[in-house]
């Protein structure tokens, strides 16, 4: 049986320096972005600067699932990560859904 698909919000937190490793790593960090975006995976991405920070909306089955994939994206260790359930996501791309987790 295939566990439905929810929604997980996750909060990064950048580091207060970006250090020659971290910035080497941002290609290979939107090409993981990129292939989850290919496979409905991963339904936003957004950078503040200002703010140190990412947030992204994952589609996953479990919160485990979501630190699974945040293993494939190569900036993951620099920063903290916060993942939240979410009960529903509205954007103007997409209709409103609502999820019970």
């Amino acid at each position: 049986m295939i566990a439905p698909t929810s929604q997980f919000m996750v909060d990064f937190t950048l580091p207060e320096e970006l250090s020659n490793e971290f910035m080497d790593l941002i290609p290979y960090q939107r090409a993981v972005a990129n292939r989850y975006f290919a496979e409905g995976k991963l339904v936003n991405y957004a950078l503040s600067l200002e703010a140190a920070r990412i947030w992204a909306v994952f589609n996953a089955s479990t919160e485990m699932d979501v630190m699974d994939m945040l293993l494939d994206f190569p900036l993951t260790r620099f920063m903290e990560v916060e993942i939240c359930p979410l009960a529903s996501f509205n954007s103007s791309e997409f209709p409103a859904s609502f999820s019970l987790n």
